[in-house]
């Protein structure tokens, strides 16, 4: 959902600028208590993700990984937009077949007719009304995980563990700070000097992260939880777009052991690679961004089949689901 996938206020190079993230979004929850006004209900709320941003791609595998797909549906913009918003121009009629809408922006404005900031996924809309509830991602994500607890399916894993929540909030911190804000930091840095600053310290935090992954598994404890969800999207993302595109470019992705390792070991397991679509990646960086690549044209490579390569983590041991099971 970073301004590159902010539709109506863009996402651009500013000379002279340090890039710097719009983070104020609808903040409404979806709660048990309805505390908000919006209650947990199977079947009320659709979420809008497309496929291509890395933001909403995060709360496609975590509905996954938890089973909520039969409580709450799932809209696909394609990977394109323009200024004005998201279109729903995967589906048969360019629109939406729930909302019965052709941008999103629709369901922003009947929220609020003078909305006035970007028109961002992932973000879930109230089927009633035809209104966004919220675009607030990394709430979206972890509320699916402690509110929408009733519909999970048997067998889902705790990817937001109460005795790990410390460690994992410290640790998102720092990856969103430096390596999934990181990266756009390069990319739309107006100035030699605050692409430096942003490439020193995105590089550093995958270095720590490199060190950190060859002792272990996953990023915290021994199973999957809400902070590889987070990065997994990024690292995802890398070498296809991150590495030319954004100039993040000291190495790629596959030069780094244990970050590329602990990289497949998620693509491979049911949830994660299966919500990655890197034609759809590749043609939103590359079509969208026209300031940072003119031309429009999408880059035929890298090669991707490698992500299917045995990756060896096994013999870290851990257990990805805990004393739960995979979706299927």
């Amino acid at each position: 959902m970073s301004d590159s996938e902010n539709s109506t206020n863009g996402s651009y190079v500013d000379a002279g600028q340090e890039f710097t993230r719009d983070t104020a979004y609808i903040e409404t929850r979806i709660t048990r208590d309805g505390a908000d006004g919006f209650p947990v209900e199977a079947g009320r709320y659709r979420l809008i993700a497309a496929r291509a941003c890395p933001w909403a791609n995060r709360a496609i595998i975590v509905r996954r990984l938890l089973g909520l797909e039969d409580a709450i549906s799932l809209g696909t913009p394609g990977p394109t937009h323009d200024k004005r918003s998201w279109k729903f121009d995967l589906d048969p009629s360019g629109k939406d077949p729930v909302l019965g809408i052709e941008r999103l922006q629709d369901a922003y404005f009947r929220r609020d007719p003078d909305y006035p900031k970007g028109i961002t996924v992932p973000a879930i809309v109230d089927t009633r009304s035809g209104a966004v509830v919220t675009n607030n991602f990394p709430q979206i994500t972890l509320d699916f995980s402690s509110e929408w607890q009733e519909f999970h399916r048997e067998g889902a894993p705790d990817l937001y563990p109460e005795a790990l929540r410390a460690e994992i909030e410290q640790v998102n911190k720092r990856v969103f700070t430096e390596v999934n804000n990181g990266v756009y930091r390069c990319g739309f840095a107006g100035s030699q000097e605050a692409y430096n600053d942003a490439y020193d310290r995105l590089f550093a935090a995958l270095d720590w992260l490199e060190e950190r992954l060859m002792r272990q598994r996953f990023l915290v404890g021994d199973t999957i939880t809400e902070a590889d969800v987070r990065l997994f999207t990024t690292l995802v993302r890398f070498d296809p777009v991150y590495h030319g595109h954004f100039k993040c470019n000291r190495n790629k992705l596959t030069e780094m052991p244990a970050l590329w390792g602990y990289a497949r070991d998620l693509f491979q397991t049911p949830g994660f690679g299966d919500t990655v679509d890197f034609d759809q990646i590749k043609k939103h960086y590359y079509v969208v961004h026209e300031d940072i690549n003119p031309t429009g044209i999408v880059p035929k490579g890298p090669d991707l089949a490698n992500w299917h390569s045995a990756h060896g983590r096994e013999r870290l041991g851990a257990r990805p689901f805990g004393d739960g099971t995979p979706p299927v």
